[in-house]
């Protein structure tokens, strides 16, 4: 092959001697620049290699002459924002919750965290808007079971929704009217029936009329006559059209025959008090929050009426 090399009379370059149906390849250097760069290049990686971390080994890799490690940088990073948060972070935990509105500043640090802790442990249920889906509530909305003041936000967050093992967890619990034989399937459908009515999903019939007596001797306990619901059980409001898992008649008789049992984790034995607190503060903030009403105390005993001072007014 190399008796074909000639000099190419066009270009003035040496052929590598391969030719192909008569196209040959030229043997044509290559650029200075390119040449530099690439050796450049060469000598960047060894000092690479020798300063930084490079090669992996079995648990690890080669440390570098400088010590440097991407581990050690981030660490120092998280300690320098958490110095830097830490005059918030002081404040937010000496500060009741309740009374996190008073200070505006420190309220809206706490919601912006709340925001962030929110994208990492709630949004999986909740969702990124917090608007919910079936059998997780909207966050957006004012419709509570429990309570939607500061305070009481944070007591779900820290105890959870029927959490096993917490004795302060959020508690309620319907029977399953059908499974259990309490209701017929006849008389489960009158129940719907009343609920549709008075969501008012449904114009008033027979059905309601009689699903209107057995709320009353079976389900009025916990709705309440009204079926508003009452907070102290966590029993839902059925006249405000906001369902957890739907208000259709489908979805209803399944309720009412099986019940519902959804479980909220109990985050004060995952998280710390801070960044619950953070929490309540942004779920409060998402537009449904109330505000913290204090619970009244006994009266205040009367002042004594003071004896009168006898004096001595002389002879």
């Amino acid at each position: 092959m190399a008796d074909n090399k000639h000099v190419d009379e066009a270009t003035g370059t040496t052929t590598v001697g391969h030719e192909w149906d008569g196209i040959e390849e030229l043997d044509t250097p290559m650029p200075r620049w390119w040449l530099i760069t690439l050796y450049a290049t060469i000598v960047f990686s060894i000092g690479y290699c020798i300063l930084y971390p490079a090669w992996p080994l079995l648990s690890s890799a080669t440390r570098g002459t400088l010590g440097w490690s991407s581990h050690a940088q981030f660490d120092a990073e998280m300690a320098a924002d958490a110095n830097r948060k830490a005059p918030v972070m002081l404040a937010l935990a000496q500060i009741p919750i309740e009374r996190l509105p008073e200070n505006s500043k420190l309220l809206a640090a706490a919601e912006e965290g709340g925001r962030s802790a929110f994208k990492v442990y709630c949004v999986q249920c909740h969702g990124s808007g917090a608007a919910g889906s079936k059998g997780y509530p909207n966050l957006n909305d004012d419709d509570w079971l429990w309570g939607g003041d500061l305070k009481t936000i944070q007591q779900t967050l820290i105890h959870g929704i029927r959490q096993p093992g917490d004795d302060e967890t959020r508690m309620s619990q319907m029977p399953p009217f059908g499974r259990d034989g309490i209701l017929t399937p006849a008389e489960i459908g009158d129940v719907v029936s009343f609920v549709r009515t008075v969501s008012h999903q449904e114009p008033a019939d027979a059905s309601s009329q009689r699903g209107a007596a057995l709320f009353a001797a079976n389900c009025a306990a916990c709705h309440g006559n009204d079926a508003k619901g009452n907070r102290a059980l966590g029993a839902p409001n059925l006249t405000d059209s906001i369902w957890l898992y739907g208000g259709d008649r489908q979805t209803l008789t399944e309720t009412v025959t099986n019940s519902r049992y959804g479980i909220m984790p109990a985050w004060g034995t995952r998280l710390d008090p801070v960044t619950i607190k953070m929490l309540a503060a942004y779920v409060h903030s998402l537009g449904g929050g109330e505000a913290f009403v204090p619970e009244k105390g006994p009266p205040a005993p009367a002042p004594a009426t003071p004896a009168p001072v006898k004096q001595n007014v002389g002879p």
